[in-house]
């Protein structure tokens, strides 16, 4: 097996890296300020938008995309260490990539998807990054880890009009609070009562605008409102009509786009934790040579350098089934590689927690503070056990697969 980078790859992450170096980490603390001088917390910090500007100058812009009519054409397996690169710095290095969720997978649903009039509206300001979108599938009313149970409905107009009439709640809508947010994909059903439950649903685009949306409130991620992202919304669809030609592939398509668009999704969500994973023992290493307790430097404390050691075990561990993951996407196809897709979103996320936890625990009091990135991170990465997918959902059907052989 061939471990190393290829000649693209590299050059990239040169080029990132030096990136990050020369304008993003010196941005954070700048984002911070500029933030809180804000007439709305939810606009980018004049800092981000100059980051964006800076990234796309450089050629680092739309990395994430493997179609290089719309991207840079990468691979899975050539965009996994730029995604964990910029994961160090999550609130701010996706967003001036134009390589942040939800807008990524939007994109993606778009580009596989989307009809030609569809591409040139919503998909072609997207790769510019001049407006922001959002995905509303999760539903406070149901068990929205199994898809099958949305109760959004999203119907013909019985009035005679080419329309389909949407009514249902949603929430936990990453990026609906942005004020450039505009454009939602909406998944409900348009044939509830079909036989095959995973025909039922379909996906349509929902201009923010439209008459009946309502952006009901902002929803918090243990306190967190998650600004740069664009934050989360609980929505309303109170009869909003929109044509039918807003209708994403097929009716009864939007189970398996949205299996589609979560393949990715996943990954690159373990990509970016392997980042912060790695930005938290780089933390954890700096406190530790320059803090001493009872007597000694924290570097020379026994618990304190098994936590290190730990760490850099499991986050290895992790690049090398998220590389391999990104390898089987490459070469057998998002459904070849479900298994091990479905294995790094049950390891990644918990991990990392685990590692973040340990960095909080050695900064004390300012691990918990704002004056370090660890609770946002641990927050952030706590939040991955549910997003895309419970660990629960994950474990019962990698055990179904894995039981299958012996039944």
């Amino acid at each position: 097996m061939d471990f190393a980078f290829d000649a693209r790859t590299e050059e990239l992450r040169a080029r990132l890296l030096a990136f990050m170096d020369e304008y993003v980490y010196p941005a954070e603390q700048v984002a911070h300020e500029q933030r809180a001088r804000l007439a709305s917390p939810w606009e980018n910090p004049p800092v981000v938008e100059e980051l964006k500007a800076e990234a796309r100058r450089q050629g680092l812009w739309n990395l994430f995309l493997p179609d290089a009519e719309y991207g840079a054409g990468l691979t899975n397996l050539q965009y996994a260490p730029l995604a964990e690169i910029t994961g160090r710095s999550p609130q701010l290095a996706p967003t001036a990539t134009n390589c942040a969720a939800p807008d990524t997978g939007n994109m993606e649903v778009l580009a596989q998807f989307g009809d030609e009039r569809q591409k040139k509206q919503w998909l072609q300001p997207l790769l510019a990054g001049e407006i922001r979108s959002a995905f509303a599938m999760t539903e406070p009313e149901v068990a929205s880890s199994d898809a099958t149970n949305i109760t959004t409905h999203i119907e013909r107009a019985s009035d005679g009009t080419d329309e389909y009439v949407i009514t249902g709640r949603k929430w936990y809508i990453s990026g609906a609070m942005h004020p450039d947010c505009q454009i939602f994909i909406v998944m409900g059903k348009t044939d509830p009562d079909g036989p095959d439950i995973r025909r039922q649903q379909s996906m349509v685009l929902v201009p923010r605008d439209t008459p009946g949306v309502t952006v009901e409130r902002a929803m918090q991620v243990f306190g967190y409102e998650d600004h740069y992202h664009g934050g989360h919304a609980e929505v309303v669809f109170d009869h909003a009509r929109v044509p039918v030609s807003n209708l994403i592939g097929e009716e009864g398509g939007g189970f398996a786009i949205a299996q589609a668009r979560l393949g990715p999704g996943r990954i690159h969500h373990c990509m970016r934790l392997i980042g912060m994973a790695e930005r938290a023992i780089e933390l954890m290493c700096r406190r530790a040579v320059s803090r001493t307790a009872f007597g000694k430097a924290l570097a020379q404390q026994g618990v304190v350098q098994n936590w290190i050691a730990d760490a850099r075990v499991q986050v290895e561990q992790l690049r090398l089934l998220v590389l391999k993951t990104a390898w089987l996407m490459d070469t057998v196809g998002n459904k070849g590689a479900h298994t091990e897709i479905q294995a790094i979103k049950i390891a990644t996320p918990r991990t990392v927690v685990g590692i973040l936890d340990r960095a909080i625990q050695l900064h004390g009091a300012g691990g918990v503070s704002q004056d370090f990135p660890l609770a946002e991170l641990y927050a952030g990465a706590r939040t991955l056990m549910l997003a895309d997918g419970p660990d629960e959902v994950h474990q019962r059907s990698l055990a179904r697969r894995e039981l299958k052989k012996y039944l």
